[in-house]
């Protein structure tokens, strides 16, 4: 066998004693919440979907076991396990059957043009780039393919292309 003489003497003990080189369970850092804390964590994220994690964390009303205070990072980790994400609010028209129809068919109608005919036209959308990390903007947590629908922002017409 290759490798370190104390690694293999461990493993040949391990093997000797459990017969499995698989690894042995690790004790955990204990739960700073009980497991109905947690349900009533996503419950109130899946009420109010604008509330942060780090404002759920900081609340009076979020305490962990012996009544200490709660992470934002602990609740992030919550929401996830739960299958929430944080997205950005959609905001945006709401596109019904009849508007994507009509979208569809000026497409078709266009799709002949060509470049002479395209440089006539002015488009027009709202640019928004991003330096840093920090956007400024507010969240929604929604599970993994949940609607945007479901959780409104503004409703003003426009693109936004963020870094």
């Amino acid at each position: 066998m290759n490798g370190n003489r104390t690694t293999n003497f461990r493993h040949k003990l391990r093997l000797h004693e459990t017969d499995t080189m698989s690894d042995r369970l690790r004790s955990r850092r204990p739960r700073c919440t009980t497991q109905r804390q947690d349900r009533n964590l996503v419950r109130n994220h899946m009420n109010n979907r604008y509330l942060s994690a780090s404002a759920s964390a900081s609340s009076r009303q979020t305490r962990g076991r012996n009544n200490q205070r709660i992470s934002a990072n602990t609740v992030r980790r919550l929401l996830s396990t739960s299958g929430q994400r944080a997205h950005r609010p959609y905001i945006g028209p709401i596109l019904t059957q009849r508007h994507r129809q009509q979208n569809r068919l000026w497409a078709q109608e266009h799709a002949a043009w060509d470049c002479i005919q395209w440089r006539r036209v002015i488009f027009s959308d709202k640019s928004r780039f991003c330096i840093d990390q920090a956007d400024g903007r507010v969240r929604v947590w929604r599970r993994s393919g949940e609607s945007k629908q479901i959780a409104l922002g503004n409703t003003t017409g426009g693109v936004e292309h963020l870094c």
